[in-house]
């Protein structure tokens, strides 16, 4: 216990440390944000931080780090150290500094900004890379909540009527002004979500449970730790609550409303350290739970409703239901309204109108649909669909990272916050793509060393196109 609390205090004082260290690398000011300059009433509209925190917050999170850090959880100790040390040194750093880029450049959205500052071709890549997983983040956050509906009311309103009614809201969510379903409910079901974690968190502190100490060793605790290696598995796992490639998709859509890049800090790097604290508490909670039970429920919505029943009471199970049901359906909203902000400034067309908004929306919610159809109909679709999310999640971090080193060279700023980042997730992204059972599933053997040389080539690329750039300067 003692670890669990040294960790919640250190997430703490590290927004006001860390955080403060890196807004001044990269030197926010006091110049005309674009809420400000292209306000539309639909996308760039100007609205109060804590208002932005909040929205920022449920986007980026939803499930993330609920789920994930329940399933890290089964690593042992080691999934403690990189809720804490991810989210500090990672994913907050990741999450500021792409939304102040997107801030800098107009509120563009991520493939314009990373294509800004590694080239056309990657510009491209990401394109086609990202509106795949906002389609992708669509699908696996509509089915989930549906099935859970679907078994909460009467036989009359099975999964496809429940899927009907999620679908026709994020149509609404993706077309309305910003102001006007996401800006109003938004920070509602935030705000229910931090009350949940911080419920659990007070139940745990009275209650005092045997949580295993750093100190006792961080040897991998998976019942299957041969096919799952904490290394990468687990930092693939907890993604949400350590770094997560989604939330550079995110970040634009609120820099859009920023009135001021001060206020950037508390909107993203707070944001993403809120995360991890959330992440950390469900992580004890379910190192609780599977110390009481066992490791073999793999069900995380299973163990989320056990856990709120258990230290929540009746209040849990309705608080479970909107974390279960509610976090998700907002996380696919805006995901989907995010690949229209991605298609629109790709094909360069101005979202004023509702035409031109239907135009981009037909299409993308069009391939959505087909995905959730083909998910729904067999049976391992939706494990494969979520399977590859979680990896195109945590690559998408690495372009963000590389992007925003490249962009703190040319400025001669201090490029080590991001590049160190960078080079471990690419690490990570690498050989899970080499050792994972969905994948290569190579040997350990094979897999390790020749993630090591996809870094070590990164590195290199770096080492190299910065001492030209450095000469040209």
């Amino acid at each position: 216990m003692i670890t669990f609390i040294l960790c919640l205090c250190f997430l703490v004082a590290m927004y006001f440390v860390y955080g403060k260290f890196v807004e001044r690398v990269f030197g926010p000011d006091n110049r005309t944000t674009p809420a400000l300059v292209k306000r539309d009433g639909i996308d760039y509209i100007p609205m109060p931080t804590w208002k932005i925190f909040m929205i920022q917050f449920l986007n980026i999170a939803g499930l993330g780090p609920i789920f994930g850090a329940i399933l890290g959880a089964k690593f042992g100790m080691a999934s403690f150290l990189w809720i804490v040390l991810g989210t500090v040194f990672a994913g907050a750093v990741h999450d500021y500094l792409a939304g102040m880029l997107s801030l800098r450049n107009g509120g563009e959205s991520l493939p314009e900004t990373v294509g800004r500052y590694l080239g056309m071709p990657t510009k491209q890549v990401m394109r086609v890379f990202s509106l795949l997983l906002m389609i992708l983040v669509g699908v696996v956050f509509l089915s989930g909540p549906a099935g859970l509906l679907a078994k909460l009311t009467p036989e009359t309103f099975d999964v496809n009527f429940w899927i009907v009614v999620i679908f026709v809201y994020y149509l609404l969510a993706t077309l309305l002004p910003i102001d006007k379903v996401i800006g109003r409910i938004y920070p509602l079901f935030a705000a229910a979500l931090i009350f949940m974690a911080l419920g659990i968190l007070v139940t745990l502190l009275i209650s005092h449970p045997a949580i295993p100490e750093i100190w006792d060793g961080v040897s991998n605790t998976h019942p299957n730790p041969e096919s799952f290696p904490i290394f990468p598995i687990m930092f693939v796992s907890i993604a949400c609550g350590a770094i997560s490639g989604f939330h550079a998709t995110q970040s634009p859509m609120m820099a859009k409303c920023l009135k001021s890049e001060y206020h950037a800090r508390p909107a993203f790097y707070g944001a993403m350290i809120t995360e991890g604290i959330v992440a950390l508490i469900w992580a004890a909670a379910a190192t609780c739970f599977f110390g009481e039970n066992g490791m073999d429920e793999n069900n995380a919505a299973v163990i989320v409703d056990t856990i709120t029943k258990t230290h929540l009471g009746t209040i849990g199970g309705i608080l479970a239901l909107l974390g279960v049901i509610a976090a998700p359906i907002s996380t696919g909203d805006t995901a989907l309204r995010t690949a229209r902000l991605i298609a629109a400034d790709f094909l360069k067309l101005p979202q004023k109108t509702i035409v031109k908004r239907l135009v981009l929306t037909v299409p993308i919610f069009a391939v959505t649909i087909l995905l959730i159809l083909w998910s729904t109909s067999d049976k391992s679709g939706f494990d494969v669909v979520w399977r590859y999310f979680a990896w195109f999640n945590q690559t998408l971090s690495v372009f963000t990272l590389w992007a925003v080193t490249v962009y703190l060279v040319r400025e001669r700023k201090l490029f080590v916050v991001s590049l160190i980042p960078a080079l471990f997730m690419t690490a990570v992204t690498s050989t899970y793509l080499l050792i994972a059972p969905e994948c290569f599933h190579l040997a350990p053997s094979i897999a390790y060393p020749a993630g090591i040389v996809c870094t070590a080539v990164s590195l290199v690329w770096f080492a190299l196109w910065m001492r030209r750039e450095r000469r040209r300067g």
